[in-house]
């Protein structure tokens, strides 16, 4: 089986990012789950997301994908300071709409009785 090596400038890259992702985790004492994948160009659409526990980087050059790192980093620790909110909201939602739902269809049952 042949294997493909890297080449040194998207090893430098990669290790440039893992480094500074160790910076922003110590520097700030959380997200010390997270990993790094370099993946140059592989999403057109995207800079740069969140998957599980590691950050994908698809910017092509070294200063855009070290501040796509930053912004996801940050967004990832955003995220998880308002996970719970949104699982509160969420909940309340779900139970005004089951409530909402029982009470038409206690309307509706009541005038089919009618008719």
């Amino acid at each position: 089986m042949k294997t493909v090596k890297a080449h040194p400038v998207i090893i430098k890259l990669h290790n440039t990012l893992a480094e500074e992702l160790e910076r922003l985790k110590n520097l700030l004492g959380v997200g010390h789950e997270l990993t790094v994948e370099w993946l140059p160009g592989q999403n057109e659409k995207l800079s740069g997301e969140v998957k599980g526990h590691c950050i994908y980087v698809y910017d092509k050059d070294e200063k855009s994908a070290l501040e796509t790192l930053k912004h996801e980093f940050l967004d990832y620790l955003i995220s998880r300071v308002v996970e719970p909110y949104e699982k509160v909201a969420n909940l309340m939602i779900r139970m005004v709409n089951d409530e909402g739902y029982a009470r038409k269809e206690k309307l509706v049952e009541a005038l089919s009785q009618l008719l």
